[in-house]
């Protein structure tokens, strides 16, 4: 069965994507392997996809109707994974597959709080010519120029100071 699961909580699909093994996921996708079956943390493989930064994956993922709304144990989701890791091309499609852009996440962030705490120009250049709102604040009052700002980060810093508010 190609949605059983060898390590506890882990579908072979999800083992496949998180090591890398593109040959053994496309092939489990091919036999039908659920594109939505997550892990005991509730980490789908979309989600995993797009942590490691796997655009293919991440379309193979999405062209099985992969679930872009499903958030994990801590609540984030394959939009969060993708902006905070910088994977501005995953952003980016994960958008054009219907993710709103300033969808709220755990304690009210946003994918451009995430990628501007995180210090990745491209993808808050990305975000901000999307429609992000860099006025949006968290569940502590701060928007995204403030937590680039605090992280060091001054070329996201910059680029959020240079878009209108």
């Amino acid at each position: 069965n190609i949605n059983s699961r060898n390590r506890p909580g882990e579908s072979l699909l999800m083992m496949s994507i998180k090591a890398g093994h593109k040959d053994m996921a496309n092939y489990l996708l091919d036999k039908g392997a659920n594109v939505d079956t997550p892990n005991t943390s509730k980490v789908t493989p979309l989600m995993a996809a797009a942590f490691n930064g796997d655009l293919d994956m991440v379309e193979k993922l999405l062209a099985k109707n992969a679930d872009i709304h499903a958030l994990d144990q801590l609540k984030k989701s394959a939009m969060v994974y993708a902006a905070g890791n910088g994977h501005t091309e995953i952003v980016s499609r994960l958008l054009t597959a219907g993710v709103e852009i300033n969808a709220r996440y755990k304690n009210e962030l946003t994918a451009l709080m995430w990628a501007a705490g995180s210090g990745h120009e491209q993808t808050v250049s990305l975000l901000l010519d999307r429609g992000a709102d860099p006025a949006l604040t968290d569940d502590r009052g701060k928007t995204a120029l403030q937590m680039a700002d605090e992280a060091g980060h001054l070329a996201a810093k910059r680029i959020l100071e240079q878009r209108p508010r």
